[in-house]
């Protein structure tokens, strides 16, 4: 009986994966259709979300890593997922020709990294994620944060050169390895954690949206008060995703924080009224609804002439659609398979 209760709790992180993901098309369908911005309540929310779900995303990514490791001997987990990494790099290296805000690349050298950081104690994680959020604010003094950039479209030049691409990959790309490696570690951190007990939850829940109510009151405050100093210092007391400041790292990793907590806290609830087996197909193949969202979603906007200049009425219903037909989808699909067909051929060509 407690084994039980035990699978039943960590549903909750497929639950938490399907969130996250919806969170991701929201945000990503605001960008492609040209959502401008306002300060109306829908906004708010969309805005609310950036940089948000894609860190609760990856904090997942290195929760699943650190949890599945526990099961597997230590040679058996590093090929896999240096096979894996590999598969990752070559299907996000293709999805960048057709979304330049792809995140698959970077997922490759977060597992890269975050395998060989598996022995690590938790309190060299922990020093680790510190690290990394300090080199970034280093390179912010000594690197161009702009350089290969055109915020106006959102292009990045010479992400295909070796200069571009490492600049890009490490430092001031959408999701870089400094600092965002920082949330595969925290998630690695959270995996060492009793998970199951509902004190750990509730303790995940109040530090989360703690230090997410720190974060964005610290930005709030601070930003008028470097903004009279020097305007280009008012940036780096933001909570925005670019560039990933410190306060920007704690709110996502709060948010987080919170979002698993509250998860794996409502599970058990979900899991006797029968609502959490509609979403846990789907947060168990998300690798092939990101790319659906962009070949599919993103797709059957362009053929509707929706990608510019659109409301964020617009923007939101379309997430919501494409959230609704995913889930339908991935509800068929786990009826005849394990896996989404990304999945299963992720397993067949790298374990």
């Amino acid at each position: 009986m407690p084994e039980s209760k035990s699978v039943q709790r960590l549903t909750g992180l497929d639950l938490a994966r399907f969130l996250a993901f919806c969170g991701m098309v929201i945000v990503n369908f605001k960008i492609v259709m040209g959502v401008g911005v306002s300060t109306s309540p829908l906004d708010m929310f969309a805005i609310a979300l950036e940089g948000r779900a894609a860190a609760t995303f990856i904090v997942l990514a290195g929760l699943g890593l650190g949890l599945s490791s526990t099961y597997r001997d230590r040679s058996h987990t590093v090929s896999t997922t240096l096979a894996r990494s590999a598969f990752l790099l070559a299907v996000g290296l293709l999805n960048m020709m057709i979304f330049e805000a792809d995140i698959i690349h970077y997922y490759a050298f977060y597992f890269l990294f975050g395998v060989y950081l598996l022995t690590y104690s938790t309190k060299a994680l922990c020093l680790l994620i510190v690290i990394l959020n300090l080199a970034f604010m280093a390179l912010l003094f000594i690197v161009d944060y702009e350089a290969g950039w055109d915020f106006t479209t959102f292009a990045y030049e010479g992400f295909w050169t070796p200069t571009g691409f490492i600049r890009n990959l490490f430092y001031n790309g959408w999701h870089p390895v400094i600092p965002w490696l920082g949330f595969f570690v925290l998630g690695v951190v959270l995996s060492r954690l009793p998970l199951t007990r509902t004190s750990t939850q509730i303790i995940l829940m109040g530090l989360g949206l703690a230090a997410l109510l720190f974060a964005e009151t610290s930005a709030t405050i601070a930003q008028p008060l470097l903004a009279g100093m020097d305007p280009e210092l008012a940036e780096l007391a933001t909570t925005s995703p670019l560039p990933p400041t410190p306060l920007y790292f704690l709110a996502g990793s709060g948010a987080a924080a919170m979002v698993i907590g509250l998860c794996l806290f409502i599970a058990p609830w979900l899991e006797k009224t029968g609502m959490l087996k509609l979403v846990t197909p789907a947060g168990r193949q998300t690798l092939t609804l990101y790319i659906a969202h962009i070949l599919l979603g993103m797709g059957t906007l362009e053929e509707l002439g929706l990608l510019g200049n659109q409301s964020i009425e617009n923007a939101l219903l379309a997430a919501f659609l494409f959230c609704l037909a995913a889930t339908l989808y991935a509800l068929l699909w786990a009826r005849h398979f394990k896996a989404g067909p990304i999945e299963t051929l992720m397993r067949k060509l790298a374990g």
